[in-house]
């Protein structure tokens, strides 16, 4: 069975200035990882409609799902509703069922329904709604595209709402070994190992501690017997590795 594959499009310009981390990338590629879908691409795109249409364009033609996080709160450069909407080629406007979301919780928190806040109860027509447990405003979901907050703890609970109505496929495995060995001194043997192993991701990733040169070697994929086979092997190669 081919894993389902996801990308992620995360939108503002406070990513792209490094006043904002971003979170949620790495939050979602766990998430995903332990529901069988392979997280193959993230975009940055800034608060500009054009981009955003293109990128999300591309992304949901290339990929079973698309995750956005970022631009659906109420000030006037959350702007993503809008962009999906343009994507899409489809209308936009206040829905009555995001509006009563909306409406329940300024009551119940003593606050005015007003037009900044009525802009997050802007849905794109055909769009199903992702619940807010966290904060009320909905996310939505139109064709293969999940549109979420970039708020770290509403964009996890939209995914946790989200993730058990996706196909998922077999659970992604991984085992490591650290290797007291600079990249350059085992990258011809681990490409022969990668070559045996083609149906295996086998990833290298160079470390320095204490004046120390290392590279601790990552191998994935679906079938365990099959990553057992390649650490095994890994492991013959570099018997100081497990001595």
């Amino acid at each position: 069975m081919t894993n389902p594959t996801a990308a992620m499009l995360v939108i503002g310009d406070e990513i792209l200035t490094g006043r904002t981390r971003d979170a949620n990338m790495h939050f979602l590629a766990g998430e995903l990882t332990k529901h069988g879908i392979r997280l193959a691409e993230v975009r940055i795109v800034p608060d500009i409609q054009d981009r955003i249409v293109a990128a999300l364009n591309a992304l949901r033609a290339g990929y079973d799902t698309v995750f956005t996080s970022g631009g659906i709160g109420p000030t006037h450069d959350d702007i993503t509703a809008d962009a999906v909407a343009a994507a899409f080629g489809v209308g936009i406007d206040v829905r009555d069922d995001a509006c009563a979301i909306m409406q329940d919780y300024c009551d119940r928190m003593g606050r005015e329904l007003n037009e900044a806040r009525l802009r997050m109860a802007r849905i794109p027509e055909g769009a199903r709604l992702i619940d807010n447990p966290v904060s009320a405003a909905p996310g939505f979901t139109l064709g293969n595209v999940h549109v979420m907050a970039g708020v770290p703890s509403i964009f996890q609970a939209m995914v946790a709402g989200v993730l058990p109505t996706l196909t998922g496929g077999d659970p992604l495995l991984s085992q490591n070994l650290n290797l007291q060995r600079a990249e350059g001194d085992i990258a011809v043997v681990l490409g022969g190992l990668a070559a045996d192993f083609s149906d295996l991701s086998i990833g290298s990733y160079p470390y320095q501690r204490d004046g120390v040169y290392g590279t601790n070697i990552v191998i994935r994929g679906t079938d365990g017997a099959r990553i057992d086979a390649a650490m095994a092997q890994l492991c013959a190669l570099f018997p100081e590795a497990v001595a």
